[in-house]
């Protein structure tokens, strides 16, 4: 038969040894995820990229999070693409004109990897 040993921790209530430990363990899984949503995207980052064609490019991208919003500007050698868009969680879908999104993920150091031109085309950015 098992013996839990009793934490006070529980406003003055009796809390076994195992529920302490769910509890903990829940703590660490869930405070990353919580901390990761509440980044900022707001700043400058190096764009790299490979085009649809398999070019590889390189620029760079400015995203400002206005009004629960995205706003994104991208500098890639002498062109300047803008967009806008969302951020639901990790995701960040960006409308830029053309027929098909750029759909980035926020990665845990705080980079961007996304797709564009229906997924032929793939972009990282870097905050700078």
């Amino acid at each position: 038969m098992p013996v839990f040993l009793t934490y006070g921790l529980n406003g003055g209530k009796a809390m076994s040894r195992r529920r302490w430990m769910i509890g903990a363990l829940a703590g660490c899984l869930i405070a990353p995820l919580a901390m990761a949503q509440q980044t900022g995207l707001t700043g400058s980052y190096r764009a790299e990229g490979r085009n649809p064609n398999g070019s590889a490019y390189t620029g760079r991208a400015v995203i400002s999070e206005v009004g629960g919003g995205i706003q994104v500007t991208w500098t890639v050698g002498n062109q300047i693409y803008s967009g806008v868009g969302r951020r639901d969680g990790q995701v960040v879908i960006v409308n830029w004109g053309q027929p098909a999104p750029v759909i980035y993920v926020v990665m845990s150091d705080g980079s961007l990897h996304g797709t564009w031109q229906n997924g032929t085309a793939l972009e990282r950015l870097t905050r700078e």
